[in-house]
């Protein structure tokens, strides 16, 4: 309060916008356009990039672990075999790279649970967007991460030896398809990321479901040296086929039909646990 209120004993004049002030100010034309999907989707894909700024220690799960998997398992299994690590890594570098990309899809439900239980989704449902750009944006972010953690076991295993003959292009469509299954994949997370109570909840969950899916899987050795009964189910197998079609194309050969079929399981959790994602989160 100034020193003339204090002296005269009345209070400081406020300013109030007239009713035409205020007409001219809300107007219809002069509101900025609200964001399309697209655009809001990728604004909070920034976020979720944003976030690895500010703390770098996310990117633990994407660099450490995935080299970690890589120098164990060549140099534990290599010997017994293929006689040789090396040769074994021929072998055995894209299935680790699919088991450890497809490891980290759990995060994408986890962090979303961690923002649901901060209150932090129910400001972004009150912001004039598409409703499930947060979501979408999310995974966006996190697809990233995806293409990251390849990379780095790709680096990791040219040092150690490993060959693609596939060259370049087939490098990258083998991590190309991984990417898009992890893509897919991650809307079952994110679904479960809603539907449970704790983070400690989503990640239990997430690896009751994806030890079996990598480990029962032809990852480490070819399907045909286990027993039948086992044989039927690394055959049915999502991450089988994903291995496959990614150890195909890293080789330079084509596998149409497990290709097809990594499609198809992509297609079907995207529609599936998409649409349980959506209906869920819009009525939370």
């Amino acid at each position: 309060m100034s020193n003339a209120a204090t002296t005269t004993g009345r209070a400081p004049s406020v300013y109030v916008p007239s009713a035409e002030a205020l007409a001219t100010v809300l107007a219809p034309g002069e509101r900025p356009a609200r964001p399309s999907a697209l655009g809001a989707s990728l604004t909070f894909g920034w976020r979720a990039l944003l976030k690895i700024k500010h703390v770098p220690e996310q990117l633990f799960d994407v660099t450490a672990f995935p080299i970690i998997m890589v120098l164990m398992f060549t140099y534990l299994f290599g010997g017994a075999l293929a006689d040789s690590p090396r040769d074994y890594l021929q072998f055995f570098l894209p299935g680790i790279m699919v088991t450890s990309v497809v490891m980290i899809t759990m995060y994408t439900g986890i962090g979303l649970n961690t923002d649901i239980e901060k209150g932090i989704f129910d400001r972004f449902r009150t912001l004039p967007v598409w409703r499930p750009a947060a979501l979408v944006g999310m995974i966006f972010g996190d697809v990233l991460r995806y293409v990251l953690a390849a990379v780095v076991i790709l680096g990791v295993g040219l040092v150690l030896g490993f060959r693609p003959d596939g060259g370049l292009m087939g490098v990258a469509a083998g991590i190309g398809l991984l990417v898009i299954f992890s893509f897919a994949f991650s809307w079952v997370w994110t679904f479960f990321g809603l539907v449970l109570r704790s983070e400690k909840s989503v990640m239990g969950v997430s690896m009751m479901v994806l030890f079996p899916l990598t480990f029962l899987s032809n990852v480490f050795v070819e399907p045909s040296t286990m027993p039948g009964w086992l044989q039927a189910f690394v055959k049915a197998n999502p991450i089988t086929h994903l291995v496959a079609a990614v150890r195909a194309a890293m080789a330079g050969e084509s596998d149409a039909t497990n290709t097809m079929w990594l499609l198809l399981w992509s297609a079907g959790f995207v529609v599936v646990f998409g649409t349980l994602t959506m209906y869920r989160y819009n009525r939370r």
